[in-house]
């Protein structure tokens, strides 16, 4: 660790972060609801009123139709329990359950059958939907994959509607000091402490990509309507990658039986896009950017143990690996502490 004029850098140099740093403060804001917070979640320990299920395409076998059940836990936090895996334990959605995050977020508990993979996109409800208690359960460790980004999901939770799970208050919790992780290709996460009873948390994420995505920021003050809005915005594919499944990659069997299609992925290339971007904010496509402040990077910050986290969060060309790290981070140095109801 390094001290640095931002606060604590838990790991990355710290030339390298200053100098990212500067890169940010440099690139211009699009969209901006920074002072605008919109409605506050309900401080009592949320779940959903009734269980609700949605089904899909798989992501990674594509072939099949995978369904997820969101229903009430009896136990306090987010658990995935899959049901075709009868003796195995339900996962607990937390940090320490991290199998790997170098594609997308697997969790994992005990036997290495019982996981799920690209739980990012379901677990960001935790945080954009303020739900505390809930139990996911699946037919496989292959998540269903949708057109429309985490929006089906968060339509289902908002159908069958949420309620108070126990009458008491949500944990939240804040970094007890700035602190911030970086890495060598310039990206970087700082974490910031809440003001004392503000249980807010703002997101400035910025994007830089050497493709038709560009650079992208966005800040925001996080409220369940502005989760849902950035729930719409798909994963981004560059079209080398379609290009290479559609010809080499079918040898390969974790390729050719991939769900995605030009409808469920945002598919870019060097100097456009192939398909018609979402979210677009005066005359400019900014879906990568909600989607990697909503459904990447809320994901990481689900990852905290059954609590919410208030404060700021800066994520500048970060990714799920540095995400995980930095949530990792948070724990082993005893960084996290809770704020007072």
């Amino acid at each position: 660790m390094a001290k640095t004029e931002e606060g604590t850098l838990l790991a990355g140099d710290p030339a390298l972060f200053r100098a990212a740093r500067q890169d940010w403060e440099a690139q211009p804001v699009d969209e901006d609801y920074w002072d605008d917070p919109g409605p506050a979640y309900d401080t009592r320990r949320m779940t959903v009123a009734a269980p609700v299920s949605v089904t899909g395409p798989g992501t990674f076998f594509g072939k099949a139709q995978r369904t997820i059940v969101f229903e009430p836990s009896p136990l306090p936090g987010w658990w995935l329990d899959r049901e075709d895996l009868a003796e195995s334990l339900p996962i607990p959605v937390s940090v320490h359950n991290v199998w790997n995050a170098h594609r997308n977020i697997v969790l994992h508990c005990g036997s290495p059958h019982n996981y799920l993979r690209m739980v990012e996109h379901i677990v960001a409800l935790k945080v954009g939907l303020g739900l505390d208690d809930i139990v996911i359960r699946a037919d496989s460790g292959d998540p269903p994959l949708f057109e429309r980004g985490s929006l089906d999901l968060v339509e289902a939770v908002e159908k069958t509607g949420i309620v108070p799970s126990r009458e008491k208050p949500a944990t939240v919790v804040t970094v007890k000091e700035p602190v911030s992780i970086a890495d060598g290709r310039g990206a970087f996460l700082t974490f910031l402490p809440a003001e004392p009873g503000d249980h807010r948390l703002r997101v400035d994420c910025a994007v830089d990509f050497k493709s038709a995505i560009g650079r992208q920021r966005i800040r925001f003050a996080l409220n369940a309507d502005r989760f849902r809005h950035g729930a719409l915005a798909r994963t981004n594919c560059p079209l080398s990658a379609v290009v290479f499944s559609k010809t080499v990659g079918l040898i390969l069997a974790d390729v050719r039986n991939l769900g995605y299609n030009s409808r469920n992925i945002l598919i870019v290339g060097p100097r456009r896009y192939f398909n018609e971007p979402r979210l677009v904010q005066d005359g400019k496509p900014l879906e990568a950017v909600w989607h990697r402040a909503c459904l990447d990077l809320l994901a990481a910050v689900a990852l905290i143990n059954r609590a919410r986290l208030a404060g700021t969060v800066v994520s500048y060309k970060a990714g799920h690996v540095l995400d995980c790290r930095m949530i990792a981070m948070l724990y082993r140095h005893n960084l996290l502490r809770k704020m007072e109801p």
